[in-house]
């Protein structure tokens, strides 16, 4: 029997990643969700709440007697089925092979969904490119060591994405069994779509490569400046939904804007997404009842369409307010950011020290405005971290309402126009 020395824990040490890190320490000098003198571009969810154009918000469902007992593990049939219909309607009108319910399992989250693909990936090779959601380092290094993180580099010209010649030649001399990506990618909001994203699903059935793309801000694509007239998903370009291996991570969190109903879900070949509700009996239990009923409303074709256009609408007048006052204050802002409610801002041209991500954090800060650092986003599950990258990087979030995003920004210009005087 092992004897415990005293100050020793049976417990290991979970340090905060990304994010929850930067609102950590926000909380600290006083910030608190909807606190008015705070303007947080560093928060990963959309404005909640009544939005222009959009369908009136779901205020309150009612708990039917049978949703007191224990659900399905992947999730009511009604729910699942209405998913399945969503996406058949959005992007499988002409394909044979449609989704079905037994395509959807359902859980409390994307990082839960996440979860329980990774509990069920079987010992193999797993790539990945930086920049990077910061979250999904955690999410593999409590598979391992069954499953091997392959980091791949990115290039700054091509807005830090990979294109599918270089996805191919990564399966190929990594030899990778999965690859998981976001799409559109947060942080950088570059999105794959159209013959780049059918290459990317070709190329994995051919290499017999899996794909796991968190597609969370697929409704969030904007063209020149304007709304598009559609999502993005692979799910347009897989050719038959039980036999390619890709499976699609979505949820309520962003594109419906009910980040606190905590309802995700994966979709896929039918015998993954049976092993994904037998991994679900030792992780999760199922989701909740009581919110997939409510959740039912919300893919109603016509409620739906509504929903994201009005979205679409809204986050591209904000993206344009946002870029604007960035570039204006000489950050460099890739043109090719068409997607999310992020800007992967390059602040390498400000007076120093604010060329720096750490110091201009902590500069905001105090001035009560959040943004994430930018190599928060360099993410190493299982390595030791080497040289530090995208210091001279920042996410900001647009995210926020129009009138506290633009306090936010009317501070940033004022953080940097001190910093300039001082250099004159």
């Amino acid at each position: 029997m092992k004897i415990l020395q005293k100050n020793e824990s049976s417990f290991k040490e979970i340090n905060d990643i990304g994010v929850v890190w930067v609102m950590d320490e926000a909380i600290k000098l006083g910030f608190y969700n909807c606190n008015p003198e705070w303007a947080n571009l560093g928060q990963g969810e959309p404005e909640v709440g009544n939005m222009r154009g959009a369908p009136p918000r779901i205020i309150q469902f009612t708990i039917e007697p049978g949703d007191d007992r224990y659900g399905p593990l992947n999730g009511m049939a009604a729910l699942r089925r209405a998913i399945a219909e969503h996406y058949n309607r959005l992007y499988r009108k002409d394909k044979i092979s449609k989704y079905t319910a037994d395509n959807v399992s359902i859980a409390m989250g994307g990082r839960l969904v996440l979860t329980q693909i990774f509990s069920i990936l079987g010992q193999g090779r797993l790539g990945y490119k930086v920049p990077e959601y910061p979250a999904y380092e955690d999410l593999i290094n409590y598979q391992r060591p069954r499953i091997t993180p392959v980091r791949i580099p990115s290039k700054k010209e091509n807005n830090y994405a990979i294109s599918s010649d270089e996805f191919e030649q990564a399966i190929v001399e990594y030899n990778l069994d999965t690859f998981l990506m976001s799409n559109p990618c947060n942080p950088t909001g570059h999105v794959i779509k159209d013959a780049e994203l059918a290459a990317y699903v070709r190329i994995g059935r051919e290499h017999d490569c899996a794909l796991i793309i968190d597609e969370f801000y697929s409704h969030f694509i904007y063209e020149n400046g304007k709304a598009a007239d559609a999502p993005v998903s692979s799910a347009e370009f897989i050719d038959d939904v039980n036999t390619d291996q890709v499976l699609i991570v979505d949820g309520l969190t962003k594109s419906f804007r009910y980040p606190g109903w905590r309802l995700a879900w994966a979709l896929g070949p039918k015998d993954i997404i049976a092993d994904l509700g037998r991994a679900a009996s030792g992780i999760a239990g199922g989701p909740s009842m009581p919110i997939q009923r409510a959740a039912l409303e919300l893919f109603e074709p016509e409620r739906a369409d509504m929903e994201t256009q009005a979205l679409r609408e809204v986050f591209s007048r904000k993206q344009n307010i946002t870029l604007k006052s960035l570039r204006e204050n000489g950050m460099i802002c890739s043109s090719d950011a068409n997607s999310t409610f992020y800007v992967w801002a390059d602040i390498s041209l400000l007076p120093p020290p604010l060329n720096n991500a750490g110091t201009f954090f902590w500069e905001l800060l105090k001035r009560k405005v959040v943004v994430v650092p930018g190599y928060m986003f360099d993410i190493h599950p299982g390595q030791q971290k080497g040289d530090i990258h995208f210091e001279q990087h920042v996410r900001i979030s647009f995210g926020p309402d129009e009138e506290n995003l633009k306090m936010g920004l009317r501070r940033i210009t004022e953080l940097i126009k001190s910093f300039q005087q001082h250099d004159t």
